[in-house]
């Protein structure tokens, strides 16, 4: 029976993870998308831009955790200027 919980366990969490293979990638989808939905304000959209490119550099760059630590900056940015 335990075999079978931890089974189970492992193929709920790799599924939850099965829509987004590359955290990177993930990150950046999220970031055009509030990008693209045009509900930022210009000076905010610029930032967010920046961080973006930022993000695609040190990803080409080979520097995976730092370009998603810059993206997560980036979403949390827009969640703040959305919440305020």
């Amino acid at each position: 029976m335990k075999k079978l919980l931890i089974a189970l366990a492992l193929m709920a969490s790799s599924s939850a993870f099965a829509h987004c293979p590359d955290p990177v990638t993930c990150e950046m989808k999220a970031v055009d998308s509030s990008i693209a939905s045009g509900s930022l304000k210009e000076d905010m959209l610029e930032k967010v831009k920046a961080m973006r490119a930022e993000g695609q550099k040190l990803h080409d760059e080979g520097r995976d955790q730092d370009a998603v630590k810059v993206l997560k900056d980036a979403r949390k940015m827009i969640r703040e200027a959305s919440s305020s």
